[in-house]
């Protein structure tokens, strides 16, 4: 068994694979910026960046549901918002029954607001990941001039994240081939599992980290110097920038119409 978090890009034949990765990196910039920055309750504004995501998706030949049913990924992120209807004062909105907790119609659109910008800025993330390789999104990335250290710490992230969920999976099937299940014998208990897990899990760190100093000395002997080539480079087309125009010009009208409205 092989698990590897490579597999988010899903490689098609359409345009919006074919971008630039600058071109994408910076849309989805606008579209998180813009979804950001929209005032509390604007909700066709949030809307139509909503439908706008919904569009590139099906632009991408990926499906219109496709980065909607990956956002639910951010709903335990959500919990830290939840007292807000609470918290917030403004005119009453519901009363819990049986605790007397009063719900406010200002913190209830401010938690609806967080919602609906999570919801947005996640499935932008999503699609971006979903249509740029790896190695052309760092290659953007540095192109963008982002802090070099850390587009090498997401390098790293990405690359080699894999390789300790395959030592997991080892360790995993090492311990089952000697714990066999026997008829008649009991298994052991959850006190015991845990701490055979617990076990597991110093052992993974220490192989990781032995692992890491093996590939970085690896690295070194084949002239690594901080700085991750790719081959090909891409450039700038007129589809390219006809594409971010358009977002640009679509973010503005949004953040107008919020502002209208």
């Amino acid at each position: 068994m092989h698990i590897s978090i490579l597999d988010i890009y899903h490689a098609r034949e359409s345009l919006i694979h074919k971008l630039d990765p600058r071109v994408k990196i910076l849309a989805s910039f606008i579209i998180i910026l813009t979804t950001v920055i929209l005032p509390e309750g604007a909700w066709v504004s949030q809307g139509v960046l909503f439908g706008l995501l919904i569009l590139l998706s099906i632009s991408a030949r990926l499906g219109p549901f496709f980065t909607i049913r990956r956002a639910f990924i951010a709903l335990p992120f959500l919990l830290a918002a939840l007292p807000i209807p609470f918290l917030t004062s403004g005119p009453t909105a519901w009363v819990v029954p049986g605790l007397g907790w009063v719900v406010s119609s200002n913190g209830l659109i401010r938690f609806m607001t967080i919602l609906v910008r999570t919801w947005v800025a996640v499935q932008a993330g999503i699609l971006l990941s979903a249509t740029t390789e790896v190695s052309d999104l760092l290659w953007g990335l540095n192109a963008l001039r982002a802090p070099k250290l850390i587009v090498t710490i997401i390098g790293f992230m990405v690359r080699y994240l894999f390789i300790l969920a395959d030592e997991a999976l080892r360790m995993l099937r090492a311990r089952t081939s000697r714990s066999p299940k026997l008829a008649g014998v009991k298994r052991p208990g959850l006190i015991w599992q845990g701490r055979v897990a617990g076990m597991m899990v110093g052992n993974l760190f220490l192989r990781s980290l032995e692992r890491s100093e093996r590939v970085h000395a690896a690295m070194l002997s084949r002239g690594y110097d901080g700085e991750m080539r790719i081959f090909h480079q891409p450039s700038m087309k007129n589809l390219d920038w006809i594409m971010l125009l358009s977002i640009l010009s679509i973010a503005l009208s949004v953040i107008v119409l919020s502002l209208w409205s």
